[in-house]
């Protein structure tokens, strides 16, 4: 019995040294090292726009209106919580979503570049091709009132090439381009 009752107490050590070492110091010592070596990552990547967060560089979000450029389709609506693709296979049902996308935004299904009309495997996803930037372009402009020539150079302002110029493909951030497009000009009435 005093063997059985060593062992438990042994267990039960073992037990609460790991629960502090890897329920406590070690979540504490990621946590630390976020907040010292990226810090701006560890709270979220987030954008301001003056004094008020209008989002995170890292999550795309719903743009509503003629006047913004819009976002890759998401299946999940840009949350977070329930992020994923639409999951749907090359098929009927992929070619009358690609349709209906295509409806929606004005686009012909055999020329729109493939992230106006299909969703990220994330539906997270924040950055679209330059490509369909420079599709959105007349129709931003014109519902701002703005010189096409103009909404065009903001696109490649705002048009980020590969990472270490050949990781990734050229994107643009639809956050921060939106942003850029509000300071240049408020949306036309009617």
């Amino acid at each position: 019995m005093d063997n059985v009752i060593k062992q438990s107490l042994a267990g039960l050590r073992a037990m609460l040294v790991l629960t502090v070492l890897f329920g406590v110091l070690y979540p504490a010592a990621v946590w630390g090292v976020g907040q010292v070596a990226g810090r701006d990552q560890a709270a979220g990547s987030l954008v301001s726009s003056g004094t008020r967060v209008v989002g995170s560089s890292l999550i795309g979000q719903q743009w509503q209106g003629d006047e913004w450029f819009h976002g890759r389709p998401s299946a999940s609506d840009y949350a977070g919580d329930t992020s994923g693709g639409t999951n749907l296979g090359p098929g009927a049902d992929l070619e009358a979503e690609v349709a209906r996308r295509a409806a929606a935004a004005g686009l012909d299904p055999s020329t729109a570049p493939a992230d106006a009309l299909t969703a990220s495997g994330s539906g997270l996803d924040p950055h679209i091709t330059p490509a369909y930037a420079v599709a959105q372009v007349e129709r931003v402009a014109a519902a701002r009132g703005l010189d096409v020539t103009r909404v065009r150079a903001l696109v490649e302002e705002h048009s980020q090439d590969r990472i270490a110029g050949f990781l990734g493909q050229p994107r643009v951030d639809v956050l921060e381009l939106n942003l850029a497009l509000a300071r240049l000009s408020a949306p036309s009435a009617g």
